[in-house]
Formats: C-alpha cells, sequence, structure tokens
C-alpha cells in the first residue's frame, strides 16, 4: 500500500487533510509499473487513459514541430505528472515522447479512479483545476506579449518559449535555416546571436544542435 509521503509531493494532493490521504490510499487503485534506462515510456500520439506519474528517476521529455522539422528534448525529475492536460478534452492523446534516462518508477490513476476522486474530494477537484488553469493562462500570455525589438531577444524567446518545463538542461535540434526563418532573422544574424551566447556561456552549439545547460540562466 501506499503511504502518504509520495502523494504529499504531488500538486494533485496538496492541500488535503489527513482523513482524505487514508481513505485515498485505502480505496483508490493505484498501479505501480518500473522501466529500466533507455525505456520508451510514451509515444507522441499514445491515447492518454490514465495519470502517469514519475515518483522515482529521470525522463527524457521531446516535442517535435508541427512538421517535425525541429526537436526539443528536456530531462524531467522525479516527482513529475506527465502531460495530465491531456486526461479530457478534445485531443486526449499525449504530445511529446518520454524515454527513461535512469530506472525510473512511475504510479499511475486510471480515468475511473480519477472520475471517483474528483466526486469524493473538493480538494483534490480544485487542484486539478488549478493545473489546468496555470497551463492555460501560461499559454495565453504568451500571445499578448509585446513584440520583440531584436534578434537576440527573439532568438532566446524562441528557445524559452519551445520548453515544456522552465527549468533544466535543453537541447534543440534545429537547424540555422530553420531557426531563421522562425525569428524572422537571416542566417547570419541569427549565427552572431548564438555564437554571443555561446561566448557568454549560455549555451553550446554543437552541428545541427543548441544545447542549454540550464534553461533559467538563458532566460
Amino acid at each position: 500500500m501506499i503511504g502518504f509521503a509520495p502523494l504529499l509531493q504531488l500538486p494533485l494532493f496538496m492541500g488535503m487533510a489527513g482523513d482524505d490521504l487514508q481513505q485515498i490510499v485505502a480505496h483508490t487503485k493505484f498501479d505501480f509499473f518500473k522501466h529500466p534506462a533507455g525505456s520508451r515510456v510514451i509515444s507522441e500520439g499514445d491515447r492518454c487513459e490514465s495519470v502517469i506519474i514519475l515518483t522515482h528517476g529521470c525522463l527524457s521529455l521531446e516535442n517535435h514541430s508541427a512538421d517535425h522539422g525541429y526537436t526539443v528534448s528536456e530531462t524531467v525529475q522525479a516527482p513529475y505528472i506527465i502531460q495530465i492536460e491531456r486526461l479530457f478534452g478534445l485531443t486526449q492523446r499525449y504530445t511529446a515522447t518520454f524515454t527513461t534516462l535512469t530506472p525510473c518508477n512511475f504510479m499511475s490513476i486510471s480515468k475511473p479512479e480519477m472520475m471517483f476522486l474528483f466526486e469524493q474530494f473538493d480538494v483534490f477537484r480544485i487542484n486539478y483545476l488549478n493545473i489546468l488553469a496555470a497551463t492555460t493562462q501560461k499559454t495565453q500570455t504568451h500571445l499578448w506579449h509585446p513584440a520583440l525589438a531584436d534578434d537576440r531577444t527573439r532568438v532566446i524567446h524562441f528557445l524559452v518559449s519551445h520548453c515544456s518545463v522552465p527549468t533544466g538542461p535543453k537541447e534543440f535540434s534545429i537547424l540555422m535555416t530553420r531557426l531563421a526563418s522562425e525569428v524572422n532573422a537571416s542566417r547570419l544574424d541569427v549565427s552572431r546571436v548564438l555564437n554571443a551566447l555561446r561566448r557568454d556561456g549560455l549555451i553550446q552549439l554543437r552541428r545541427g544542435k543548441i544545447i542549454i545547460p540550464e534553461l533559467r540562466n538563458l532566460s
């Protein structure tokens, strides 16, 4: 049986009373599974039929542009809830691929069990709504940012805005010509910006790749 401590680390269970947590532990079906390092857990396009929670280990999160013209890879660490916003709504499929970087432990809660928790526990339902609201508000805020005046700011904004997690290392697999097109600048100007960021120690450059050791330092 799962204890209280792992649940209290998750935003879904924050603020819940001990009696409520005891009921959840006693009556909710949690599924547990493990994956070795280098194992694909979820592929882009898979159906989202349960809430999957990383409880131990590290994952690689990989997103593609709509035309698969470039890829963004990120590292996420436990505890981490995988795309909970995809459980309901118009598109109930994952939009990213998740692969284990280390041996990982997971906990999952099926959609019927989630519905039961929504009905029985007000705090749980409010926590879920808060997660969805925060995701929506962040997306809307990006749309209303003022126009970016210079090439350096546009490049940084592109890199930061295409990351799902606001911290940690990132790797962009993108050609210089594609990045120049995305930020509406010349290839030469983008090259100058990237080399300046490299000299500042904010990024590393490889053939066709931009590596960001820590996104917080860039943003």
